[in-house]
């Protein structure tokens, strides 16, 4: 199939911020082109903004039910082939299952639903139309995020035993959801973000990042949230303490009132024999730690490096490479795996465009959440996940 994979998406339109990022990372490989789109809940914005990307009037929607509906009815030649949605967290679940019993495959921000239910139900809708579903955790798309999985993989490590992540922000340190800024506005909504805040925004990237490395599931855990700032409606803060499902223990952090802290998502894991180390603030780095010989350092784009973390990269060595290009692995492997679809070719497990979170990981994200809310609300009480 000689032709670009196309895509419509809900959301992302004047005012928002992620949706310029989900254009921008599925525009980079020249692989994917934006056909149409529901980007408002106003249909005036919406059609306003589908202008502004030049999309001819016709494919630009006043609703996300008017485009699905209007893209199943086009030829097979011109409709889309995927939709990708870059709403609030409460509007995530509706054009997702929409877009599914339609027949187009879905890409969606995280977390996947609203509650643990949405997201067990949309599990169930995925299974049963057959299509593909993803979502958007883009630090997996990190070349040497991957390069540390394979290494874990591989046994380098040896039987993990610790895991610490962490993921600080400062933004929210005061009450900015007052001022009527729309992402702070939102995000502390319990309306619309669901049940948690820092630890569904943030707290679910670290969650999923420390299970994609390790490959270790949690199985437990123990959480004490906070909402610092007064008058907040949900939590600004969470610490957590994790139990693995192969006894490994491990602690999480995440944090919108650390103050000075942008985007400081990190993760440690140690084995039986090594440990190794990776900073988003420094993602083309990867430290491993030996107890008989000095740390090494690996750098993304070296031939030493694996399959996957070399298929990941861009650009030759030391030439930066960063969030954008993350995000845009996800969007790549999203569309091979859709061409693949298209050309009626199956995709092996370790194929590349078979690398990207599915719906397990959402219903995952979505009881990890549910977990740490319940564990909090009982003084930090041991609680399993509901998966």
């Amino acid at each position: 199939m000689s032709r670009k994979i196309r895509y419509g998406m809900v959301g992302g339109g004047r005012g928002a911020f992620i949706g310029a990022v989900h254009r921008i990372a599925a525009n980079i490989d020249g692989q994917i082109e934006l056909v149409c789109g529901a980007f408002s809940s106003d249909p005036g914005r919406s059609k306003a903004s589908g202008a502004d990307f030049f999309l001819p009037p016709g494919r630009c929607y006043g609703t996300f039910e008017e485009m699905i509906k209007a893209e199943a009815a086009l030829p097979l030649d011109e409709r889309m082939d995927f939709v990708s949605i870059v709403t609030p967290n409460h509007m995530h679940f509706p054009p997702a299952k929409m877009a599914l019993e339609h027949g187009f495959h879905v890409l969606s921000d995280k977390p996947a639903t609203f509650s643990l239910a949405q997201a067990k139900e949309l599990a169930a809708i995925v299974k049963k139309s057959g299509q593909l579903y993803g979502l958007t955790h883009n630090y997996t798309g990190y070349p040497m995020v991957k390069q540390a999985r394979d290494m874990v993989v591989a046994g380098k490590l040896g039987k993990i035993r610790k895991v610490v992540v962490e993921y600080p922000q400062g933004w929210l340190a005061t009450r900015l959801e007052a001022s009527d800024q729309k992402q702070a506005a939102w995000r502390t909504d319990p309306k619309r973000s669901g049940a948690a805040g820092c630890i569904g925004d943030i707290g679910t990237h670290a969650e999923n990042l420390a299970e994609y490395i390790t490959g270790l599931k949690i199985k437990e855990l123990a959480a004490d949230l906070t909402a610092f700032v007064k008058g907040r409606k949900l939590d600004d803060d969470g610490n957590v303490l994790l139990r693995f499902s192969n006894g490994a223990k491990g602690v999480l952090h995440a944090s919108q009132i650390s103050v000075g802290e942008e985007n400081n998502l990190s993760i440690r894991v140690y084995g039986e024999v090594g440990g190794l180390e990776w900073h988003q603030n420094e993602p083309n780095t990867l430290l491993l730690k030996w107890p008989d010989q000095p740390m090494q350092v690996y750098r993304t784009a070296n031939g030493y490096l694996s399959k996957a973390a070399l298929a990941a990269g861009r650009t030759p060595p030391a030439h930066p490479e960063g969030y954008l290009e993350a995000f845009a692995n996800i969007y790549k492997n999203f569309a091979n795996a859709v061409r693949a679809r298209l050309d009626g070719k199956k995709v092996t497990k370790d194929d590349p465009a078979n690398d990207f979170p599915k719906i397990e990981d959402g219903v995952r994200g979505m009881a990890f959440i549910e977990a740490v809310v319940a564990s909090s609300k009982k003084n930090a009480a041991w609680m399993k996940l509901d998966v």
